[in-house]
């Protein structure tokens, strides 16, 4: 399994540019918006965490569809599907890797982002939290879209056609949370840890729904 995720670490590194790509696709996606709405500072400073976060999961998408496309090009799907190892253990860690090559950097690169939405440091800090917390529930989403899309010479607009309306209740909770904890009145917390179950759920779910996908693709 170890040496699974760093191979899957490599290649989503590799693959059309990783994290950079995304990075690049994030900061593209939040540094229009001031050009679209004006120089209003208070406004960008009232919608900045929910930008952030749209900006976030739709850089996710990124590079979804190639999470099992490798393994389809060189014939290898087949022997993950046949090994002793449970397959949705393997499904897993390359969720894993997926998320520390792609979804990771987001995370981090999003308190930089804030500062351009004129974001305070409670707001660019809970927003960074609730990122790290509800951004792998999208990388488990796309797991089953990857899988069911992986045999389509078109997949990777279906991924992002099966993962965006699964996505929404990640991305409410996570910017509910956001604006509890910076503008109030409702409590941060019951937000927060509904966005901790949705990971946790999809964590369980989506290797699960993604294994089952996949051997009906190899059969």
């Amino acid at each position: 399994m170890t040496a699974l995720f760093l191979r899957d670490l490599k290649l989503s590194v590799r693959a059309g540019g990783g994290a950079l790509i995304g990075i690049l696709f994030f900061l593209t996606v939040v540094a229009v918006i001031p050009f679209g709405v004006g120089p209003d500072l208070k406004l960008l400073s009232r919608i900045g965490p929910a930008i952030v976060w749209i900006g976030a999961l739709l850089a996710s998408l990124l590079g979804l569809d190639r999470l099992f496309q490798a393994e389809r090009d060189d014939g290898s799907l087949d022997l993950l599907v046949m090994q002793e190892t449970p397959l949705v253990l393997t499904v897993l860690v390359k969720c894993a890797a997926h998320w520390v090559a792609t979804g990771l950097p987001l995370v981090i690169a999003s308190p930089l982002l804030g500062l351009f939405m004129n974001m305070n440091g409670t707001a660019i800090g809970v927003t960074a939290l609730t990122l790290l917390v509800g951004s792998p529930a999208i990388t488990f989403i796309g797991a089953v879209g990857a899988a069911v899309a992986v045999a389509l010479p078109r997949g990777g607009l279906l991924v992002s056609i099966l993962v965006l309306p699964l996505a929404i209740p990640v991305l409410i909770f996570g910017v509910g949370a956001t604006y509890a904890a910076v503008e109030g009145p409702q409590p941060f917390l019951p937000p927060f840890l509904i966005l901790i179950a949705l990971t946790l759920f999809f964590a369980v779910i989506g290797p699960a729904a993604a294994a089952l996908a996949l051997r009906n693709t190899t059969d």
